[in-house]
Formats: structure tokens, C-alpha cells, sequence
């Protein structure tokens, strides 16, 4: 088991039941779940691999840890993997290291990034008891001139790293593993796990849950939601918001506990719209958990406010209302920052776009679709997109 915080053990037995329920539906749907893996390939200590990995948007989201080393979530959620950009991460296990090296983005990564890199790599060599440091060099890939705050590419970056270090390490094989490609995902960031598992992909979570439990299924893997298209629209933060501090805030909100305990349903009820086609539905819920999730981060403390939103989020949000008022359906997703996901068919693209440029407030839209899963690329390749050439 995982740590309990304090104040949530009263939780557990219900939120062990919706656990429950969630996998009985995935087996009813059949989703495949696979095993963790028992016994692992032999370390190869001179591995070199390289992965791509898209950024996450929440559909139902989540906020805080019940295990910050092990990075275990106090409920399930769901997120649409996005292609609006995307991170490039090289590793090479090296026995000439002394220490573990990265470069983040052509800058050298110091201080708690790098300890957050070393630890993932931890994990990975943990499995195999190896000793062998590696070099790290990666870089996120976007589409607009700015990332925004709330693009998800952190998820990317777990994603990413987890992938080219298992691939390095272990080979591929372990890599299809997807159950154990996402738990080392989390490690790194949360959202990982999910940005890992690709498409519309579930993190199945509560407090006291196994790592091996902890893990991303993907719930759109015939291609279910191929006609959705993602508009992102980049906003920068004005109040530097830090989403750490919103995860150690989350919890306090006196909505937090309502919220955990409402989301068992809603997940089930995400997967049968997904095996279905039902987009709509999806979309739905996104806006509707964008609402309560600023909620309870606006309400996780008396003294200080976490006001992820910025004016810009009011008139999209009106926007889309407006815009489902003539037919033409739309969604807005935001996660912890002001950067908005909406969420459309591919008949209302344009519409949507010209709607976003008609509010005259010097917006860029990116459009892209459902991105992912995190995969290995050529060696080569990611050495030109990292500039290594």
C-alpha cells in the first residue's frame, strides 16, 4: 500500500469499491488491462533509445496526492492525449557517468528538475538492481509561439522520459507493457501515466493504492474518436500559478471530498461514451470538471486564492455556450492554468476558429487532434529534433 493522508481513510472503502467497478467495466468492455510485469529483460548498460510523448488535456480531472514520492492521486481521472505539441527525449545509459546528466529544452538541468529526472531513472534501473547513470537530453515541440500555462506538457515530459528509458535499458518488449510504461510514467508527473497510455486514457487511482495498481489504460483504441478535433488556445499565467502548490491545496477544499467520491459513475459513464463514439458526451464532461476543478482550487484555502483563470477564460467559456446555442457543439477544457482545449467535430473546426478570432482578443488557435500513445522513434530522428545532429 501507498500512504494515507491524514483525514481521507474514511474514503477508502468507497473509493476501493468505484475501483472495483471501473475495472469490472473495462473488462466488460474489453479494454485489456495487462499484467505488471514479474521478471524483466537484462540490463543493457549501454542502451540508447529515444521516444515522442504528446501533452494531456483533462476531461475528468484530478488535484492532489495522497503519495508524494510515489505520485499516487486521490481519485481517477481521465485526459485526452493532444497533439498541439510535443516532447522529444533521448537517453543514453553510459557506464563512464559518474551521475546523471540532462538537458532540458538546449539548458542544463539543475536543482529539484534534475533530482525529479534521476529519480524516474531510479526506478527504471531499480527493476533490474543496475547501477549505470545516464545522460539525458530533452525538448518540448510546440505548434504555437507560446506554450501557455496548463498545456500539459509535463505529462509529456514524464511520458517521454519513461519510454526512451525502459527502451534504453530494456528493449521495446517491456516498452508494449503499457501498465508498467505508465506507472514509471507517474513517477515523474501524475498526468504522465496518461500521457503515456495515449487517445482518451483513464488513471485509475485512490488513496492506499499500489504502485502496480496505479496505472493508465487507454479507453478509444478503435479508433472511436478519430473525428474530434482539439483547438488549442495557449493563455500565459499572469500570477505565475504553480501547480504544485494547487495539488497541496486541493485537498483542504471543503468541495474535495464530494468530488472524489462522485467519480467513480462519471468515469464509467466516459468509458461507455468513448466505446461508443460519443464525443459530445466527452466534451461535456470536460467543461463541466474544468468548473469544479477551479472550484476546488479557488476553495482550498482561506488566506490565499488560487485563481487558475484569467479574463480570457470568461469570454470562451461564454463563447462556447453561445456557439452550442446555434448548433454548432463545442467544449472548453482547462486544467490548472488559463490554456484552453476545446473540444469539436471536424464539420465545426472552422467555425469554432473563426469564432475564437471574432472575440478580438489576439488569441492563437492551434488546431490537432487526439495524440498519442507515448512511443520509441528512431535514434536519429530525435537527435535532429533535439538539435544534436
Amino acid at each position: 500500500m501507498t500512504a494515507i493522508p491524514d483525514g481521507f481513510a474514511e474514503t477508502i472503502p468507497a473509493m476501493r469499491a468505484a475501483h472495483e467497478r471501473i475495472l469490472a467495466a473495462l473488462e466488460r468492455h474489453r479494454v485489456v488491462v495487462q499484467p505488471y510485469p514479474r521478471q524483466l529483460p537484462p540490463a543493457n548498460a549501454r542502451g540508447i533509445a529515444a521516444a515522442r510523448a504528446y501533452p494531456m488535456q483533462g476531461v475528468l480531472k484530478y488535484h492532489g496526492l495522497t503519495d508524494w514520492e510515489r505520485r499516487i492521486a486521490y481519485l481517477p481521472s481521465i485526459s485526452l492525449n493532444n497533439d498541439a505539441a510535443h516532447t522529444v527525449t533521448l537517453v543514453q545509459f553510459d557506464p563512464v557517468l559518474t551521475a546523471d546528466e540532462a538537458t532540458l529544452g538546449g539548458e542544463p538541468a539543475r536543482g529539484r528538475e534534475l533530482e525529479r529526472i534521476a529519480q524516474t531513472l531510479d526506478a527504471v534501473r531499480a527493476r533490474a538492481g543496475a547501477k549505470v547513470a545516464a545522460r539525458v537530453t530533452t525538448r518540448n515541440v510546440l505548434k504555437s509561439r507560446v506554450a501557455g500555462k496548463g498545456l500539459g506538457t509535463s505529462a509529456a515530459g514524464a511520458a517521454a522520459l519513461a519510454t526512451a528509458a525502459v527502451g534504453a535499458l530494456y528493449g521495446p518488449e517491456l516498452v508494449a507493457n503499457s501498465r508498467f510504461l505508465s506507472c514509471l510514467a507517474r513517477l515523474l508527473a501524475g498526468s504522465g501515466c496518461r500521457a503515456a497510455a495515449g487517445g482518451l486514457a483513464l488513471w485509475l487511482s485512490y488513496p492506499g493504492l499500489a504502485h502496480e495498481d496505479s496505472f493508465a489504460v487507454q479507453l478509444d483504441g478503435q479508433g472511436q474518436l478519430d473525428d474530434v478535433r482539439l483547438i488549442t488556445v495557449p493563455i500565459d499565467s499572469r500570477v505565475g500559478l504553480k501547480t504544485e502548490q494547487a495539488h497541496h491545496d486541493a485537498p483542504h477544499s471543503s468541495l474535495f471530498k464530494a468530488w472524489m467520491l462522485g467519480r467513480g459513475d462519471e468515469i464509467i459513464e466516459c468509458l461507455e461514451a468513448a466505446r461508443r463514439g460519443d464525443w459530445r458526451l466527452v466534451g461535456q464532461l470536460a467543461e463541466l470538471d474544468s468548473m469544479r476543478l477551479h472550484g476546488v482550487t479557488m476553495s482550498g484555502s482561506r488566506e490565499h486564492k488560487i485563481i487558475g483563470w484569467e479574463p480570457e477564460n470568461i469570454a470562451i467559456f461564454r463563447m462556447c455556450d453561445e456557439l452550442r446555442g446555434r448548433g454548432v457543439p463545442v467544449y472548453a477544457s482547462t486544467d490548472t492554468g488559463p490554456t484552453v482545449v476545446l473540444i469539436t467535430h471536424r464539420d465545426h473546426e472552422d467555425a469554432v476558429v473563426a469564432a475564437v478570432n471574432a472575440l478580438g482578443l489576439g488569441l492563437e488557435t492551434v488546431r490537432g487532434r487526439i495524440g498519442g500513445p507515448a512511443t520509441l522513434i528512431d535514434v536519429a530522428q530525435a537527435r535532429a529534433e533535439l538539435a544534436l545532429a
